[in-house]
């Protein structure tokens, strides 16, 4: 479902979204330490790519970029646009790519679509592809339940079914905990116009093999 309704999206999204408009400025400051933390040779997988609109963002940010997401559409979007970036279809369930492949993972807002039985997967595939010291971002909707957020597609003249997934801080930072990451940053705040809820975004760290784990100091 969540496939087929990015398929249908993906021009929509792509000609309207394409930079960080979206973002407040202190969304943009958690993106910059991110990037400010990723370790090595600073490979960064965007995780849910969608259209590559972060892409420039990351590389600006001395990052070196590849993109994966679920809809091909979205991916021939991100190939069209960012013709020099590495973009594969993937599930953030399953990705496509070696265990510590890179430096950093980078899902912005890409797991609000996933039920809650999916986080435990997708948190083990995020941590499985950071080498030691890596770090993995993950932004949010924060809050509980879900929402049907169709109609606003709807009014562009999509006929598409979507459903946003809230979560809490804590149950995030816990998934990605499970598997052996630690936290190093958490972010909260009030949603603004025209959002509808809280934003968040955690922050964890793999642990390098010859330091103990915990948080960074």
């Amino acid at each position: 479902m969540v496939r087929a309704a990015y398929d249908d999206l993906a021009d929509t999204y792509g000609d309207n979204f394409r930079s960080t408009g979206p973002e407040a400025p202190v969304d943009l400051a958690l993106i910059r330490h991110f990037a400010s933390l990723v370790p090595g040779e600073r490979q960064v997988l965007d995780a849910g790519c969608g259209a590559g609109r972060m892409f420039t963002v990351l590389r600006d940010l001395g990052c070196a970029v590849e993109g994966v997401d679920l809809s091909p559409a979205m991916v021939r979007r991100a190939r069209r646009d960012h013709p020099d970036v590495v973009s594969q279809v993937g599930t953030l369930t399953a990705l496509p790519h070696a265990d510590a492949s890179f430096d950093g993972v980078f899902s912005w807002y890409s797991t609000i679509h996933s039920p809650d039985t999916d986080l435990p997967r997708i948190a083990e595939e995020l941590g499985r592809l950071l080498r030691p010291g890596g770090v993995v971002l993950v932004a949010f909707q924060s809050g509980q339940g879900a929402r049907d957020v169709s109609g606003s597609f709807r009014r562009h003249g999509h006929d598409v079914t979507l459903h946003r997934y809230l979560r809490t801080l804590d149950e995030v930072s816990r998934a990605l905990g499970s598997t052996g990451l630690a936290e190093v940053a958490r972010f909260e705040r009030r949603a603004v116009r025209p959002e509808r809820d809280s934003q968040a975004v955690v922050i964890a760290e793999r642990p390098r093999q010859d330091a103990p784990p915990g948080p960074r100091r």
